[in-house]
């Protein structure tokens, strides 16, 4: 069950929407291009420490996408865990993140 809830005010330290479009967008092309990188010079599919390293990036760009999903709901920002915003600062650091420190720490 989820815990995304929508806002009902904005927030005044949350970045502009527009400005966290660009931010995950920047970090979905980045992922694709380590994609890129690790099929054009990696070992082969066969390589452990490369299938490791593309189902990594490929979970990231997951997390993008539904980061970018919460923000076209309106509930980009809030934790999934707490339903409590997330720190303009955590978002900053890890734009596509789900939770807070606090409940990031519980799921680990």
């Amino acid at each position: 069950m989820s815990l995304d809830l929508p806002r009902t005010e904005p927030r005044p330290d949350h970045p502009a929407t527009d400005e966290v479009r660009r931010r995950l967008e920047h970090a979905r092309i980045t992922r694709l291009a380590q994609l890129k990188a690790l099929d054009d010079a990696g070992p082969g599919p066969d390589d452990p420490l490369t299938s490791h390293q593309k189902e990594a990036i490929q979970r990231a760009l997951k997390e993008i996408d539904d980061a970018v999903a919460r923000l076209d709901r309106g509930t980009y920002g809030i934790c999934q865990g707490c339903a409590k915003p997330v720190p303009p600062e955590r978002l900053e650091i890890l734009p596509h993140t789900r939770h807070c420190v606090t409940c990031q720490r519980r799921a680990a």
